[in-house]
Parts: structure tokens; sequence; C-alpha cells
């Protein structure tokens, strides 16, 4: 391990994941958002798993924000959550409207964008207009992250969002605009440059995943073979955004977001299979990851 780097101790975790107040409610543990969804990659079931994800992370409330054209199909899906659509386009991807942003924002202690939003004309605007205007936590991945790397990435430094960027190898080379081999040969120091050059949080997915500010950098080795199937990182990005919800963001709180969920991918995969488990066999787990964890 490099020396310079962190693990997360029993001590941090416990504190972290510590049991609630009897006379706390839904509302001490936030509202939280998942923006995201198109008709092309409508992933209904995949946005119900993120938001389902993120309540079983222990936030109090989930919103889903997604396009108009696409309420349909996954209102089926969402039980305890709340959905809040937006105006689309003819191809029912997501356009921009001040007035609906502000209202699908009002509230929340946090929102992850991005999750199977497609390339719509609009979202360079509605990213845009979130960064320049909000101050709330943001979760970025999937498609938020490959239209984050179509902007200027000086947006970051003027915002009043703290950001959290989530890539794996490739989506981080279209941001950073350094190639696959060049982070594969060190990869700690160039997330540490990126995230400290940016001043966001990133997460860098691997077998070892660096979470990093450019300051303080925590190495999480958690996870398994069996989390390499569709969905994992939108789960990952779940309980991100559930964990905002109650806790303010750092690079601690997002380094044991990841440790959690590779912690219940690995007990998922103890009982499906490596070959069999789903990204939905993970979120089955995390109550089981956080037993464990206020045990040890």
């Amino acid at each position: 391990m490099d020396i310079n780097c962190l693990e997360l101790t029993n001590i941090d975790l416990k504190e972290i994941f510590k049991e609630r107040e009897k006379d706390s409610h839904k509302g001490t543990y936030g509202y939280v958002g998942i923006l995201g969804g198109c008709m092309e990659y409508t992933g209904a079931i995949k946005l119900a798993n993120m938001s389902s994800t993120a309540l079983r992370a222990g936030c109090g409330v989930v919103r889903v924000i997604i396009p108009k054209g696409i309420e349909a199909s996954i209102a089926p899906y969402l039980l305890e959550q709340t959905i809040f659509p937006i105006e689309d386009d003819e191809e029912q991807k997501m356009k921009f409207n001040k007035d609906e942003i502000d209202a699908a924002l009002d509230k929340l202690k946090a929102v992850a964008i991005g999750m199977g939003w497609g390339k719509g004309k609009d979202n360079v605007k509605i990213l845009e207009y979130i960064l320049q205007t909000k101050e709330i936590p943001c979760v970025i991945d999937a498609d938020g992250l490959n239209t984050l790397s179509q902007m200027n990435l000086d947006i970051l430094h003027k915002t009043k969002c703290k950001v959290i960027v989530t890539p794996h190898l490739k989506e981080f080379e279209r941001l950073s605009k350094i190639p696959i081999e060049a982070i594969k040969e060190k990869p700690i120091e160039i997330a540490k440059n990126f995230a400290n050059e940016h001043q966001v949080i990133l997460l860098l997915k691997g077998s070892t995943t660096i979470v990093t500010d450019g300051k303080v950098t925590y190495l999480v080795k958690r996870g398994c073979p069996g989390m390499a199937t569709a969905g994992s990182g939108d789960v990952l990005s779940g309980v991100l955004v559930g964990m905002l919800g109650y806790h303010k963001p750092c690079v601690k709180i997002i380094a044991a977001g990841s440790y959690l969920a590779g912690m219940a991918g690995e007990f998922a995969q103890e009982k499906y299979t490596d070959i069999s488990m789903k990204a939905s066999d993970t979120i089955e787990m995390l109550p089981e990851a956080i037993k464990k964890i206020r045990g040890m």
C-alpha cells in the first residue's frame, strides 16, 4: 500500500453505520434524488434498483427524476420511492427546463446524476445548470460522466456543489484525457492529481478502489469477480447517494460506501456464485453487510 494512503478501520466503519436514535424520522436521514433515464435506455429496473439501494443504504426518501415519457414504464417498479417527471423531447430524453429542475432538486440533501440518461441534446445544459446554480452533493456516474467529459472542466472549480465522480478506467480516460495504459502505471498519483486539480472527490473503480480528494486518499479492497455484471456501478452510486442523505460528503464517507457495496457483493457471490450473481443480489445483501460491519 502507498504509505500516503489510508484504509478504513473497524472503528471508522462502526461509527459511520452506527445504530439510530429511537426518536429519529425519515427527514433525519435526508431526501435524495436520482436523475436519469431515457426511452433508449429506459432502465426502469435499473433506476428502481438504484433507488432501492439508496434506501437500503439509509436515506429517508428517494425521489426518482426521469423524463415524462418513461414514467409509465418505471412506476410499477417503485413502491417506497417517489417519481418526479421532467419534460422530454421527441426521443423521450430529458429537456432542460429551469423551473422543473429547480423543483426536482428542492430540499434534496444529495443527487446522483447520469444512470441510463443516454445522450440527450440537453444533458450538458442540465448538468451545467445544476453545477452553476446549486449547492448540493452530486454523485456523477455513467452518462453523467460522459456528459461531464464533453464540458470544460473549469466549471468544477466554480461550482458550489460537492462533486463526487465515480468512473471506471475507460470513463476516467474520457474525463481526464489520459490514456488507460498511463493511468494503470500510476493510478494513485494520477487520481490524486485529477481530484486536486478539479476539486472533486474521485472514486476510481478497480480491484482496489481509489477514493481521493487529492489530499486524503483511501484504498478500498472489497468486492469480487461476481460484481463484474451490468448494474454494479449503479448499485454503488445508489449506496453513495443514500449515505449522503445523512452524512456530509467527504473522502471517508465515499470510501465507506465503496466498502459497504463491496462487502455486500462478496456476500452475494457466496450465495449465488461468481457466475450467477446479478447486481440486484448485491442490494439484497446490503443489510447483511451492515450487520457485519456493526459486529466487527
